[in-house]
């Protein structure tokens, strides 16, 4: 680990989310306060138009300011400004309770470059989520494991852990989110998640899915229709981007990082 390196960073990506935010922010600085080592917490806001931004600064962390580009970009502003040896992703309304992150650090620290959190599995609990949203999400596992990305039960779940050098490697190499992204005008639900383990699988990445408890949050921003309509693209452009050859899959990282 590099000198003065934190041991954890956490990255929230948050869009308008000036009501959730002070309770997630709440549980997670509580939580890191009973733990020993050094961490940060990394809000960034995606074109917020209400004071999440001001909330977040009031609680004392680093907040990132980004052009509403939606999830996947805000996502991976954060990321690659994060510095601690682990890098936990997470939603703003903390669907998937801080409390769940010793699993996943479990199996970091026993090899896996990446763990992410699953609703699907044994040991797995789903609260409070309407049948329908569950048939939808089994219906777009099942399109992915078609398309893009086999051997993995739930790519959606916002709570994903990744060692620094690695989460470095592949944000650097997504393109439906990166650089270019777009300016959007409506909250976005993506799939930038399957893209991202798409290029973790590409590239060799051992990926350990952890069965977690998670609860449907009934302010939920997902539109059915347009954000169903939204993620099929995206597993589409994923598959398209491979065929055509667009992603960089054999280059070493664009920064290297010293090694742990």
């Amino acid at each position: 680990m590099m000198k003065d390196q934190p041991f954890l960073s956490i990255v929230i990506p948050a869009y308008n989310e000036e009501r959730r935010l002070p309770e997630t922010l709440t549980a997670i600085k509580t939580f890191l306060a009973n733990e020993p080592y050094e961490s940060e917490i990394i809000v960034v806001d995606d074109g917020s138009e209400d004071r999440t931004a001001e909330l977040a600064e009031s609680f004392g962390v680093t907040v990132i300011r980004c052009d509403h580009r939606g999830k996947g970009f805000a996502v991976r502003t954060g990321a690659l400004a994060a510095s601690g040896a682990i890098i936990l992703l997470c939603d703003a309304d903390l669907a998937t309770p801080i409390e769940e992150w010793p699993r996943l650090r479990a199996a970091i620290e026993s090899g896996y470059p990446i763990a992410i959190g699953s609703r699907e599995g044994v040991g797995a609990s789903r609260e409070g989520e309407p049948w329908y949203r569950h048939v939808m999400g089994r219906v777009f596992n099942w399109i992915i494991r078609l398309v893009a990305l086999r051997g993995i039960n739930d790519t959606q779940c916002g709570f994903k852990a990744l060692r620094r050098e690695v989460a470095r490697d592949l944000f650097q190499r997504v393109r439906i989110y990166g650089d270019d992204a777009p300016v959007l005008r409506d909250a976005a639900v993506t799939a930038y998640d399957v893209e991202l383990l798409f290029l973790a699988q590409r590239r060799g990445y051992p990926i350990s899915e952890i069965p977690v408890r998670w609860r449907y949050g009934s302010e939920t921003k997902v539109n059915p229709l347009r954000d169903s309509w939204r993620n099929l693209r995206d597993v589409v452009r994923i598959r398209i981007n491979d065929i055509c050859g667009r992603y960089d899959l054999t280059s070493a990282p664009i920064e290297e990082v010293a090694p742990q």
